[in-house]
């Protein structure tokens, strides 16, 4: 990638994003893919059940010493609850229901976002269009650390903490960043969501309801499958703004880690995403790519060439006029 230069140690370019373009010249070399997209007719069901077992979870834990509540939190509820915001990145692309159903997305990334404790899907639908239309671009996409973070978070030990605290900069960052007004689904996000919080109160006392948020905040921050967060957009090597993991973990998160060919084919539901690799390798096996998130958390913390500053920003002065 060239025309690269540093400014506060982030990696300024002065392209455009890769991947309209990879897009076009894929499709042109390989049509079928088009089949790929559109709605997957098992997803909705597959986040149907989590649902129902972290239900069933509150019901079981409402005894539970808080000791071993906060133990299945992390180790099993936190990976249900992760998972299933993942299920929720793939609704705000319509994988549920299509496009011609956005409505029914949006209701059902609600439905999705009732284990989780807090109202999250609407915002994140909101927010996530920005990342993939203006990737990195400044005061656009809040998945890009502030400058702040970059400077402070240093140290093998700030960076850990830095891990530990992600749930609550991915709430105050775009508050920070790039505000937006909030909307009437939003509203309905929060009703929603803490009428379900309340029912599970009513019904089983104040450990169900810790247990969905302790593991939605604990599996977010200092955990395995957080190192996707990580993994997706940080330069591990030059040059490069985007990232696949090719992994087991895949199994646990709708292929997230499939993420060069996400970004390429933001429309393919993460279940066929590894398709696009087979379809194309030509495009994917050249490209770096990570095989352990636990590694990338590893390198992460202790590789001093890596911090919140190793992102690739643009600006996008036109996108900021629209």
């Amino acid at each position: 990638m060239g025309n690269m230069v540093v400014r506060n140690n982030f990696e300024w370019v002065y392209t455009d994003q890769p991947h309209s373009d990879r897009r076009k010249e894929i499709l042109a070399k390989y049509p079928q893919i088009k089949n790929l997209m559109g709605p997957d007719p098992h997803f909705k069901w597959i986040v149907t059940f989590m649902v129902m077992v972290q239900i069933l979870s509150c019901f079981i834990v409402r005894d539970l010493p808080w000791k071993w509540l906060l133990f299945c939190s992390y180790a099993f509820g936190g990976v249900i609850n992760h998972s299933l915001t993942l299920a929720i990145h793939d609704i705000s692309h319509n994988v549920a229901f299509g496009n011609k159903s956005a409505r029914w997305n949006r209701f059902f990334g609600m439905f999705a976002n009732l284990p989780i404790g807090v109202p999250y899907s609407t915002s994140f639908k909101k927010y996530h269009i920005d990342h993939h239309r203006y990737l990195g671009g400044d005061g656009l996409d809040v998945d890009i650390p502030t400058d702040f973070e970059g400077r402070f978070f240093c140290t093998p030990i700030r960076k850990v903490l830095w891990i530990v605290i992600q749930p609550l900069l991915y709430v105050l960052r775009p508050l920070y960043v790039n505000p937006k007004p909030i909307t009437h689904l939003e509203i309905i996000n929060a009703l929603v969501q803490f009428s379900f919080d309340l029912i599970i109160y009513y019904l089983w006392g104040l450990k169900p309801v810790a247990y969905l948020i302790a593991g939605s905040c604990l599996s977010m921050g200092f955990h395995p499958i957080s190192g996707h967060f990580i993994a997706e957009h940080y330069m591990f090597l030059k040059g490069y703004e985007t990232y696949s993991y090719y992994g087991p973990l895949n199994l646990l998160t709708f292929n997230v880690g499939y993420h060069m060919e996400h970004h390429d084919f933001p429309s393919i539901p993460g279940s066929k995403l590894s398709l696009v690799r087979k379809i194309a390798p030509e495009y994917y096996d050249t490209l770096p790519y990570h095989t352990s998130w636990g590694r990338v958390l590893w390198d992460f913390i202790f590789c001093k060439e890596l911090g919140p500053f190793s992102r690739v920003k643009r600006e996008c002065e036109l996108a900021k006029k629209d």
